[in-house]
């Protein structure tokens, strides 16, 4: 389903990635760590489509397609910045990213989401109202709004509570058994182990680690990230 090719990134002098390759098939589970500044926000946008790499290649074939409008209605994007509008309703504020994504709006559909997210009865209040737990909940449903087949996530457990948390993971989860590609950065790494069938550490803008779960214990992985982070 995706493709790295030599994926390069520079901004300036700096290079965020650096000769990065990657294959991802469909149906899987990978959670991205490394360091701050290793480039996994980066790559991330990239695969989004919100960033453009300096060099190297990211092919995408979502159900056999190579044709971009439609790879682009394939992949939902969330990260710790919930992209909501604090002034509107969650109602609202639905309903504005049905539209640009060409989704039914209607009362019924947009409350049907809100009700998922565990938002029952807080649809007409201000986003400004919301805890940090609550406006990311109501993120994860604007973000999967159009019921893409691959989940682009960036640090989205950042400033969550328990129940936030619990939340979030139970969704990825279900989301992964029916069959969605999953790829989420994160530094947690009994989270990230709990969570996703392959490993993927990426230090000094390239993937220097690259494991399914399955090969190796929590104990043994921890080990080997806390060496590379730490060296």
């Amino acid at each position: 389903m995706i493709e790295v090719q030599g994926l390069a990134k520079y901004f300036g002098r700096f290079s965020a990635l650096r000769r990065l390759d990657l294959t991802v098939g469909a149906g899987e589970f990978i959670a991205l760590f490394g360091r701050n500044g290793a480039g996994k926000t980066t790559f991330l946008r990239i695969l989004a489509g919100l960033s453009h790499p300096s060099s190297g290649k990211v092919t995408i074939t979502p159900e056999g397609t190579t044709r971009p409008r439609y790879i682009r209605g394939c992949i939902g994007y969330l990260s710790h910045n919930t992209s909501l509008y604090s002034d509107m309703t969650a109602v609202e504020n639905l309903r504005f990213y049905a539209r640009l994504m060409n989704v039914p709006s209607d009362e019924e559909s947009l409350s049907r989401r809100i009700t998922q997210v565990g938002l029952a009865g807080r649809e007409r209040e201000p986003v400004r109202n919301y805890s940090r737990g609550m406006q990311q909940r109501l993120a994860i449903a604007r973000a999967f709004l159009h019921d893409p087949g691959i989940f682009l996530l960036d640090e989205p457990f950042t400033g969550l509570d328990q129940a936030g948390s619990d939340f979030l993971k139970g969704y990825l989860m279900e989301a992964h058994a029916k069959g969605k590609t999953c790829l989420i950065a994160l530094h947690d790494a009994q989270l990230g182990y709990e969570m996703a069938d392959r490993l993927v550490v990426i230090e000094k803008g390239v993937a220097a680690f690259d494991a399914s779960k399955a090969s190796l214990s929590l104990a043994e992985f921890q080990d080997k990230y806390k060496s590379m982070v730490n060296a």
